[in-house]
């Protein structure tokens, strides 16, 4: 397994991270341990959860679970800033919430640090300010190794950039947001800023809610135990007529190259700029396999240009 620079800091991240909302939810203890430890075996380094996660907790309370002495062999990521409750009363950037959010995870992932914290949304009810000082004291405590930001709008990474180097705090380091081949929308501000900053991407829905496994087919009805048949929002939202008649150029593509669209959708992201680790879930120990193993296609530059011609058109 290839392992990359977490943008500009030193934080080494495996180039596939194992997105972890499963756990607790699609998935049970024991075969969330099955998947863990094999993701682990294959040199996956980087896991990425929240506490928002199957439920309000459950994701992290699996990790916690499950995790043990292999929790030093992990870089181990989670997010703050979603509702953690009904009222409204447990969310957002403020440094009273930050507070204990923080330590709710740590509790619930029995751990002692975090090693990388992500501010989960803009927060437009508290200064920037103020999150990053509250960041700071938990880097300098301990508690936190490095920060990162997720669905963050482009100008608001500068302004977090800018407040960072003014005040002498920790900077966020990462940003987590929506990115494959048939979602590009960041390319026009999103990803420029990563690259001015030196922020390493990680890229969410690399597989577009599994439109880009290549199971599901135009004009038939999605296998009844798949993501789409179960969540017809999520197939509305991503099986658009668009996308799929770029996922039918893209299947040519890869069948004229003795490829599959998995492997396409995980090279592409990884040979792109900015790109630390790509972010995808696994319910079973096959679906790790095959992610770590579709990451290896070295696409050369005709091939990247081909791709941009099918994709944007």
């Amino acid at each position: 397994m290839q392992t990359r620079n977490l943008g500009r800091s030193g934080l080494r991240v495996s180039a596939v991270g194992l997105g972890c909302n499963n756990f607790g939810q699609r998935t049970d203890l024991e075969t969330s341990r099955k998947v863990i430890h094999k993701a682990i075996d294959l040199g996956i380094t980087l896991f990425d959860t929240a506490d928002i996660y199957a439920g309000m907790g459950g994701s992290e309370t699996v990790l916690g679970e499950v995790l043990g002495d292999r929790r030093k062999d992990i870089v181990l990521a989670t997010k703050y800033c979603k509702p953690m409750s009904n009222d409204g009363s447990k969310q957002g950037a403020s440094r009273r919430y930050i507070m204990s959010a923080v330590e709710a995870s740590l509790k619930r992932l029995k751990t002692d640090y975090i090693d990388l914290y992500q501010q989960h949304d803009y927060d437009a009810l508290t200064p920037i300010e103020e999150t990053l000082r509250t960041l700071d004291d938990l880097v300098r405590q301990g508690k936190v190794r490095y920060i990162g930001n997720s669905n963050f709008p482009a100008w608001r990474i500068a302004e977090a950039e800018m407040a960072a180097r003014q005040m002498g705090v920790a900077p966020f380091v990462s940003c987590q947001d929506e990115y494959s081949l048939v979602v590009r929308d960041i390319e026009k501000d999103l990803l420029p800023a990563a690259q001015h900053f030196n922020l390493g991407l990680l890229p969410f829905f690399p597989l577009a809610n599994g439109l880009l496994t290549g199971k599901y087919k135009p004009g038939s009805e999605p296998p009844a135990d798949s993501r789409f048949a179960k969540a017809p929002a999520l197939r509305d939202r991503s099986a658009t007529p668009r996308n799929q008649a770029i996922v039918e150029k893209l299947d040519a593509f890869v069948k004229a190259r003795g490829h599959t669209l998995l492997e396409l959708a995980f090279s592409w992201l990884a040979a792109r700029p900015q790109v630390s680790s790509v972010i995808a879930g696994a319910t079973r120990v096959e679906q790790i396999e095959q992610n770590v193993k579709a990451a290896e296609w070295k696409l050369t530059a005709e091939e990247m240009a081909e791709i941009d011609t099918i994709t944007l058109g």
